[in-house]
């Protein structure tokens, strides 16, 4: 059942390219009960509804395109099997934000994907490629973004572009604030040091 629910997206296209329609806004309380009761057709428009953000949080912090996918597939697994406990109490997208994120911090220790929360800025700096490419490209912030060591890129995604405190990067990643502070400043500098080869 939930197979059909949630099929295998070839290319992430915008929502509003899709054949099924999505949920409004303001319809999105409404989707996220009845998908708790097992409405399948309110669950695909909560599931097309954010399929992309959830896949660009997969993209941003695994640095993966293939990853990515496989993730956001097990991101809405995880939604379907865990929607009938959303009390609520936050918006859905906040509850569905939360859940990807944790999918995808399980997914990195899974493959092993390198979590180290520091990282020697010159060897890091020189990791990247310095070839030269056309100022256009140089300014491909989300280039920019997946060549950063794993830790840097995941504060750097979560504070900078989700928009999560410190103290809330803190909580989720299990770390202080004071090295989710850290690791935001070496992602900055490396950031900055890319951008401007």
């Amino acid at each position: 059942m939930l197979a059909q629910l949630v099929t295998k997206p070839v290319a992430f296209r915008s929502p509003s390219t899709m054949s099924a329609p999505t949920a409004s806004p303001a319809s999105i309380p409404a989707d996220a009960s009845a998908a708790a009761a097992g409405d399948r057709r309110a669950f695909e428009r909560l599931y097309r509804a954010h399929v992309d953000r959830v896949f660009a949080i997969g993209v941003r912090m695994l640095g993966d395109r293939m990853l990515a996918e496989e993730v956001t597939q097990d991101v809405f697994v995880r939604v379907w099997e865990k929607l009938p406990g959303f009390r609520g109490d936050a918006a859905f997208s906040t509850w569905l934000h939360r859940v990807a994120v944790n999918v995808v911090l399980t997914k990195r220790k899974t493959v092993g994907v390198q979590r180290d929360r520091t990282v020697d800025d010159e060897n890091a700096i020189d990791s990247t490629q310095s070839r030269h490419v056309p100022v256009g490209d140089r300014l491909d912030l989300e280039a920019a973004i997946a060549r950063l060591p794993a830790g840097a890129r995941q504060i750097f995604v979560l504070h900078d572009v989700e928009g999560f405190t410190h103290e809330e990067i803190g909580e989720q990643l299990g770390i202080t604030s004071g090295g989710s502070k850290a690791q935001l400043h070496r992602a900055r500098l490396l950031l900055r040091a890319a951008l401007s080869r």
